[in-house]
């Protein structure tokens, strides 16, 4: 099944996300070279696909898992909870409906 995991940032989390995002980016094409990764990537704070210095609000996954268990828990050893980067981590269940659902 298909889940959402939805991370907000900690206020000032730049530097953290910064310092952190190989090792997030790394466990995303993972989970994208499995074919199990639909869609990710960020919340600018601005309305621009390059913020600059007033950063991310946080970050969307989109990914295929056996279980919500299993989810959260991937979720969970994320690089940026590891740094601080996300205050929250909301993972739920998604139905994909369109495209090609």
């Amino acid at each position: 099944m298909l889940y959402m995991i939805l991370g907000t940032d900690t206020p000032g989390a730049l530097p953290r996300r910064l310092e952190a995002r190989p090792a997030h980016v790394a466990r995303l094409k993972e989970l994208e070279a499995a074919g199990r990764l639909v869609l990710a990537g960020p919340h600018p704070a601005v309305d621009s696909a390059a913020p600059g210095e007033a950063g991310f609000l946080g970050s969307l996954i989109v990914a295929e898992f056996p279980s919500l268990e299993e989810a959260r828990a991937w979720a969970a050893a994320d690089p940026y909870v590891g740094a601080g980067v996300y205050g929250e981590v909301v993972v739920r269940p998604f139905v994909r409906v369109l495209p090609g659902g």
